[in-house]
């Protein structure tokens, strides 16, 4: 049967029950047919790229800070540079952790 034959048949509707009793009296040693067709195809759709979204999601961009929450955002980042910048200084090492005295 060609991938048009599968893709026309409609497709039954299984509760998770009878999906999780299949999956356990599968055979899990059975091997796959060289002529096997890919599921994806099949159904039409599914992932286009090489790795799932779920395993390497697309990257965000930072959200555009402007006015008083951008000022603050830059004085916060100050503080913390100059604080380490201080605690230096003064001959203490913050590098691993909380400050020992």
């Amino acid at each position: 049967m060609g991938t048009e034959g599968i893709a026309s048949r409609v497709v039954e509707s299984f509760s998770d029950d009878e999906l999780s009793a299949m999956a356990l009296e599968a055979d899990p040693d059975v091997t796959v047919d060289h002529d096997a067709v890919c599921v994806w195809d099949v159904i039409g759709s599914g992932p286009v790229d090489v790795l799932p979204s779920w395993y390497m999601p697309a990257p965000m961009g930072t959200p555009r800070l402007s006015g008083w929450r951008r000022r603050l955002v830059r004085f916060n980042v100050g503080l913390i540079i100059v604080s380490f910048v201080a605690i230096n200084a003064a001959g203490l090492c913050n590098t691993y952790g909380q400050l020992h005295f």
